[in-house]
């Protein structure tokens, strides 16, 4: 910019639709302001242009740096404290996007990928273009069709028998993304030597009990123990099958940064489902 200011400018193809997904864009972002939501400078919408001007995020998104795969291998600079502060960031950006504007916002595409950081690792959620605007007072909301990114929908967002579709869809897409923080890897991962391993949720949960030798691959200094156990457990509560007994990003901010003491370990997980769920969104 004029400034010497750094910005992101996103392009979005003419090619997907009317201009929903800019329109909910500009429409959701431009009622934010939170330093864990990426702010919007500015935009252009001229015939078929459509661009959207954002604040420049020099380390990228969070997907660089959780997953193993790759041969830009970053994931073991990040300290568990630092993906502890990563996902509390986030916590308390869905809990603003819910509770904190006069308007509540439901993001339904929730991944690390859409996750940015800043020079100092401080995460910003950003994308937009599938979320949805509900009156605060709405609990339960229509929706004309499945939106969001296989892996990370909640069950009821493609299949209404899990129950209705709310601010505790992007709970549950909350928990599978930190479950990948911790695991470093895709929570389903046909790549791995076991069978059992296949389902990183299922796993880790089959494990929860024994030492914090989780074969992780990354080394856990005692003192980092409490970390991963609470980003493990808390994930855990936010991806329960039934959205009733899954938290509010309040309750996740307090129980991440309340005692592991006072944390109980939730009901074992539905998971076929999700090992079952359609395509929708990559």
């Amino acid at each position: 910019m004029s400034d010497d200011r750094f910005v992101a400018v996103k392009v979005l193809n003419e090619s997907k639709g009317n201009g929903e997904d800019f329109m909910n864009e500009v429409a959701s972002i431009s009622r934010t302001s939170h330093v864990n939501i990426v702010t919007l400078l500015g935009f252009c919408f001229e015939r078929s242009k459509r661009a959207l001007i954002y604040e420049f995020m020099p380390h990228g998104s969070l997907d660089k740096f959780i997953y193993s795969q790759g041969s830009n291998n970053q994931s073991r600079r990040l300290k568990w404290k630092t993906l502890y502060d990563i996902a509390l960031g986030i916590a308390r950006g869905l809990e603003y996007l819910h509770q904190g504007c006069n308007t509540r916002i439901l993001h339904f595409d929730i991944k690390p990928h859409n996750i940015l950081l800043d020079k100092n690792f401080c995460p910003k959620i950003s994308d937009f273009g599938l979320s949805k605007l509900c009156e605060r007072k709405e609990s339960i909301i229509s929706m004309a069709c499945a939106r969001g990114t296989v892996g990370y929908i909640a069950p009821e967002v493609f299949c209404r028998n899990f129950g209705g579709v709310s601010y505790k869809s992007d709970v549950y897409s909350y928990g599978m993304m930190v479950l990948e923080m911790v695991g470093g890897r895709k929570n389903i991962d046909v790549g791995v030597s076991q069978t059992s391993e296949v389902y990183f949720p299922s796993w880790i949960y089959e494990h929860i009990d024994q030492s914090m030798n989780l074969n992780l691959k990354r080394v856990i200094a005692e003192e980092e123990e409490e970390i991963t156990r609470k980003l493990i457990i808390v994930s855990l509560w936010c991806i329960q099958y039934d959205p009733c007994d899954r938290p509010s990003m309040t309750k996740v901010l307090e129980m991440l940064q309340g005692s592991l003491q006072s944390l109980v370990i939730p009901p074992k997980p539905f998971v076929s489902s999700l090992l079952r769920s359609p395509e929708i969104n990559e």
